[in-house]
């Protein structure tokens, strides 16, 4: 037979072993090597044991870095008199009573309020949540309020969406004023705001209740023939067009309802009900929405 080398892909053959040679390759311990191997496997029972107990063991975290707590905040809500501003201001910075209304009508008061407002703050101190950090001052804390309605309402384009209803900024934000004073919604606040364009229109008085409620230092929905007579400029029955100032400190819903109205041709609005606020151009449906107002209040009050 011709000899032919063996291919290196081919396996290698083990050579054969007799039983006496198998025999003669088994290792055989010995008892002390018995020994070592026993203590090997408990040597590596106990290692194995001991890995996850060390786990379980409570580590040094790293020290989490102190957060300073955050200051204590002053909330002004939407539509707030300013009488109301400065009770909050006072109790918010533990000051002694009437001590914001010192500052804020004090002659040489420098809160940087426009010239239109001739020194009163009412419709102003815009509603905001300010934040009261260490060291502010009532003087500090309403002078930002005066500078954010600044930022809010004292731009160009406010001035410019006032002359597009015949009115000054000013104007606009006393508009706004009645406006928060006497709806709870966007929508009824942009009705109110129509009709109160439409009423100025048409030189009729106002008669709006919010306003007399301001004169009189008070808020009520009812109304007696008495209260009318009440010779502040702030009433709207007895004195026609807008009054001399803001009734409060708006929001930007009502500043936006008193700059862009929606059309329509209402002249008079009722609240009969919580969210049942009727507006209507006519007279007699105008009554007989009141009749039912006054019905409701009967009711209510058990006469």
């Amino acid at each position: 037979m011709p000899y032919r080398p063996s291919s290196p892909y081919a396996p290698r053959r083990r050579p054969r072993l007799t039983r006496r040679s198998r025999l003669a390759v088994r290792p055989r311990l010995t008892r002390r090597g018995r020994l070592a191997v026993l203590a090997g496997a408990l040597l590596a029972l106990a290692v194995a044991t001991a890995v996850p107990l060390l786990l379980l063991l409570p580590r040094d975290e790293p020290a989490t870095p102190r957060v300073p707590p955050a200051p204590p905040t002053l909330l002004v809500p939407e539509g707030w008199r300013s009488t109301q501003v400065y009770e909050a201001v006072d109790r918010a910075l533990a000051l002694p009573d009437g001590t914001a209304r010192k500052v804020a009508t004090a002659p040489a008061a420098a809160l940087g309020l426009p010239p239109e407002a001739a020194g009163n703050p009412e419709g102003y101190l815009f509603p905001a949540t300010y934040p009261l950090p260490e060291g502010t001052t009532a003087e500090g804390l309403l002078r930002y309020m005066v500078a954010t309605a600044g930022r809010r309402f004292g731009t160009a384009a406010t001035a410019e969406a006032a002359r597009a209803q015949g009115l000054t900024a000013h104007q606009a934000l006393i508009v706004a004023s009645i406006a928060q004073a006497e709806a709870d919604t966007p929508d009824d606040m942009a009705k109110v705001a129509r009709v109160v364009h439409n009423r100025l229109a048409r030189g009729m008085p106002l008669q709006m209740d919010s306003t007399l409620n301001y004169a009189l230092d008070r808020s009520t929905v009812d109304t007696t023939v008495e209260d009318t007579r009440h010779t502040s400029p702030y009433n709207t029955y007895a004195h026609q067009g807008l009054p001399p100032a803001p009734i409060g400190n708006p929001g930007e819903q009502a500043m936006a309802a008193a700059l862009r109205p929606p059309a329509g041709d209402w002249l008079y609005f009722v609240t009969v009900a919580p969210g049942d606020t009727r507006f209507t151009a006519d007279y007699a449906a105008h009554q007989a929405n009141v009749a039912e107002f006054n019905e409701r209040r009967r009711q209510e009050g058990g006469n």
